[in-house]
């Protein structure tokens, strides 16, 4: 599978683990990665405030999906430890999104980057982030030997990125259900989007396949669990 390859679940399949670049991750059920020697944790495409920017629009949605997104990320924040958090991109909805952010929002992640390094990585939505919000900000991060960017390039290697929303449709036994995933291999590896009201594009979309040259392999995250997705399974929308 070129320079990513799948290695052996953990046991209760909590999570995947695969290796990139020589570098060993998890892939997590909450829909994070965890590099597990150096204790960071990458999350992608937050899209914090989506709810408002669309009210702004005329499209009203229960206003609360800042806080539901917030709420699982210092749940899995709590449970792996990390010392370093990449968000890769498109953190808010776009660059209004940190204004519109409540005072308990706004505190609940203030909370979440105490104590531990924070790199606010540039997304379409979000180019321009503010100072108050703390952190470094950076158009893509390089860490161990890979490189963290918001959107994937085609010419990159051990790359990891998000913008994309990867998405399995599954079908097993008759049934067939869609959840978010995991895509990696040909040098990359792309992660779900981890935002309350994100949609998903479908792995054997054009725009995703495209990037792994055939040697693509799915992780999907369900509800209790990272599971490999063999290719057969897989549909198109």
């Amino acid at each position: 599978m070129g320079s990513a390859a799948a290695a052996k679940a953990a046991s209760d399949f909590e999570s995947w683990r695969i290796e990139l670049g020589g570098v060993p991750l998890l892939a997590d059920m909450s829909g994070v990665l965890m590099i597990e020697d150096e204790c960071v944790l990458v999350v992608s495409d937050l899209h914090l405030e989506k709810g408002s920017a669309r009210a702004y629009r005329g499209t009203f949605l229960p206003p609360y999906d800042s806080r539901t997104t917030l709420a699982r990320l210092a749940r899995a924040v709590e449970r792996l430890q990390p010392r370093t958090v990449i968000a890769l991109g498109d953190s808010f909805h776009d660059v209004g999104g940190c204004e519109r952010l409540c005072t308990e929002d706004r505190a609940a992640l203030g909370r979440l980057q105490k104590g531990r390094e924070w790199v606010w990585i540039a997304g379409n939505h979000d180019p321009v982030l503010p100072i108050e919000l703390g952190g470094d900000r950076a158009g893509s991060w390089q860490h161990g030997g890979l490189t963290f960017r918001h959107e994937p390039t085609p010419l990159s290697a051990d790359e990891i990125a998000g913008h994309l929303h990867p998405c399995a449709r599954i079908s097993r036994d008759g049934h067939s259900q869609r959840r978010p995933c995991f895509a990696f291999g040909s040098g990359r590896l792309l992660l779900p989007a981890f935002g309350a009201y994100t949609g998903g594009l479908n792995v054997l979309d054009p725009a995703v396949a495209a990037l792994f040259a055939g040697e693509m392999a799915v992780a999907a995250v369900g509800r209790s669990g990272v599971y490999p997705v063999a290719m057969r399974q897989l549909r198109g929308d």
